[in-house]
Formats: structure tokens, C-alpha cells, sequence
């Protein structure tokens, strides 16, 4: 949340929500709340996490991008 003074710590999640509405929420018709929130959950954790790439974390989605980064620090450590 956005704090006074500062226009800037909610630039992250309001990005995320333009392109959830862009690419999920205008393009389809949904008959139910529960049919929404299954839709925005499915493609929340299974194709923008999983599947869709991002140019902030070097054209990786973000569960591989996450991945390299904690194999690159279990190997700093060993």
C-alpha cells in the first residue's frame, strides 16, 4: 500500500494488475464470482508464474528465475 508521500512502493502491483486485465480478465466473460476467482488463481500460479516470461528476470519466468537464483547461492555456500 502506498504510503503518504510516496507515489512509488505500489508501481510493482499495479503493473501486475494492468496485465492481468489485459491479458485475462477483458478478454473473458465470466458467469460467476467463483468462476472468476478460479480463472485469475489458474492463471496467476500456473501460467504467470510457471510459463510466461519476463523481461525483469532476464526472459525467465518467474519460478525458474527463482530456482537459478537459490542453485547459484547453495553453490556460493558450498
Amino acid at each position: 500500500m502506498s504510503r503518504k508521500g510516496n507515489c512509488f512502493d505500489n508501481a510493482c502491483i499495479e503493473s501486475f494488475h494492468s496485465v492481468l486485465k489485459r491479458e485475462l480478465v477483458y478478454l473473458e466473460k465470466f458467469e460467476t464470482r467463483e468462476q472468476a476467482k478460479k480463472r485469475i488463481f489458474e492463471y496467476i500460479e500456473v501460467w504467470y508464474n510457471r510459463e510466461r516470461i519476463h523481461s525483469s528476470t532476464a526472459y525467465m519466468s518467474p519460478v525458474e528465475y527463482e530456482r537459478r537464483y537459490f542453485q547459484a547461492l547453495r553453490e556460493q555456500v558450498s
